[in-house]
């Protein structure tokens, strides 16, 4: 599914993966797993994939929202533009979000396994590799000096998409 996709693609590009969960819908479990990751020194991102939706269960911007210390807003808009060409006038309907929060990255998707390949082979593995140029994300993150300088981890739930 799409865990396996992101967990492979973070591998494959040199990040570590800490840890892997799945929560349920749940605002509020959401909220504790992800607020625990970014309280821990050895978790630089988190990815959220599921729960972007416009369903009564897709609750993730709204469990990751009280967390970020800035938004990344450009990554939902980047998301959507680059979704457009896939799915049409659909990914309006897609809440991608990201942000900092505690010096960690966070960037949530929805949870279909092309959605998640769009958002890391599009967007997110470019700005966790220091190399990108004109600018990346790699300096927001809390360094590490046993590995490289943007370690990743990912959140997987369980939800219909």
């Amino acid at each position: 599914g799409s865990g396996d996709l992101l967990s492979e693609r973070l591998l494959t590009a040199g990040h570590v993966l800490v840890e892997r969960r799945i929560v349920a819908d749940d605002i509020y479990r959401i909220r504790a797993v992800v607020s625990d990751w970014i309280a821990r020194e050895d978790i630089q991102a988190v990815l959220v994939n599921g729960g972007t939706g416009f369903t009564v269960r897709d609750t993730t911007p709204e469990a990751l929202a009280p967390l970020f210390d800035k938004t990344i807003d450009g990554y939902g808009e980047l998301f959507r533009q680059r979704s457009y060409a896939t799915i049409g006038g659909s990914t309006m309907q897609s809440r991608a979000v990201a942000g900092v929060a505690n010096r960690s990255l966070v960037f949530a998707m929805p949870g279909s396994p092309r959605a998640c390949a769009t958002a890391w082979d599009d967007i997110i593995a470019a700005q966790l590799d220091a190399r990108t140029r004109p600018c990346n994300f790699v300096a927001m993150v809390l360094p590490d000096s046993q590995h490289c300088a943007s370690r990743s981890t990912e959140i997987a739930q369980e939800v219909s998409v």
